[in-house]
């Protein structure tokens, strides 16, 4: 199922819900690569910075914004995800940034509720013509913090964002009023499994009080025809050279460039 592309039903569901999750879109062995070589990386560790949830806890992550030939590049540059995302942004997507979230076993902390879009509109970009792409790479379940997502909360367009503890989240009044109308979905997933999901939809996660860690690579992509009309955080149209399925098993473990 993963070597193929998103079916008719699959577009629908991402354009009704703001996400699509695609089961085992990378294998055990894969994921088991990249988990393995991302909890060794010392650089990985050293230059990842914390966010405050307000609520006593914190999540680590590191981020960069070119991918290269290393293992990190090999997952953010695979045509199993590029291809997918060309056909939900109907454009050449281009990568935009992508981030490794660790939410450490017992200690990993909350995300408030935001739209990615919230913060990019920021960077000039004009359009909501972007997709994140969330890659489990450790179990996501309700006891570690999993994603949540309002289903169908895309719809409403880009919400005022305020400042929580060192995260910037959307509205709580605004947030509150839609939860009474919209399902709240907890994205439970296996390594492997990749969510697809719309800039603008609503997503927040809890602490992880549990004994398990719960790491997450995401990365996310902007379509060509949205440039942004200004220098940012993230970059300007870059092309993105895509690698084959098989180019995981050949990538060796490598530093990549931190923002």
């Amino acid at each position: 199922m993963h070597r193929g592309l998103l079916t008719a039903d699959d577009l629908a569901a991402y354009q009704r819900d703001g996400y699509v999750l695609v089961r085992e879109l990378f294998d055990r062995d894969e994921i088991g690569m990249l988990r393995d070589s991302a909890k060794r990386d010392r650089a990985l560790d050293e230059q990842a910075y914390g966010r405050t949830d307000g609520e006593g806890g914190s999540v680590r992550l590191s981020l960069w914004n070119h991918p290269g030939d290393d293992l990190y590049g090999m997952f953010s540059r695979n045509r199993r995800v590029v291809d997918r995302v060309e056909q939900i942004l109907g454009d050449e997507p281009y990568h935009y940034h992508s981030k490794m979230i660790m939410k450490e076993a017992r200690t990993g902390g909350a995300w408030a509720w935001h739209q990615d879009y919230g913060y990019w509109y920021e960077n000039g970009v004009l359009f909501p013509d972007l997709c994140s792409v969330f890659i489990a790479v450790d179990p996501a379940t309700r006891a570690n913090g999993c994603l949540q997502v309002l289903r169908g909360s895309q719809a409403m367009g880009r919400i005022t964002h305020v400042k929580t503890g060192d995260q910037t989240g959307a509205d709580p009044e605004r947030v509150a009023a839609a939860a009474e109308r919209l399902e709240l979905v907890y994205v439970e997933m296996n390594p492997g499994d990749a969510l697809f999901f719309h800039p603008n939809l609503l997503h927040r996660s809890d602490q992880n009080h549990s004994p398990d860690d719960r790491w997450a690579l995401v990365c996310c992509y902007n379509a060509r025809r949205n440039d942004p009309y200004k220098e940012g955080r993230h970059p300007r149209y870059t092309p993105l050279a895509r690698v084959a399925d098989d180019s995981i098993r050949k990538a060796a473990p490598g530093a990549i460039e931190i923002l």
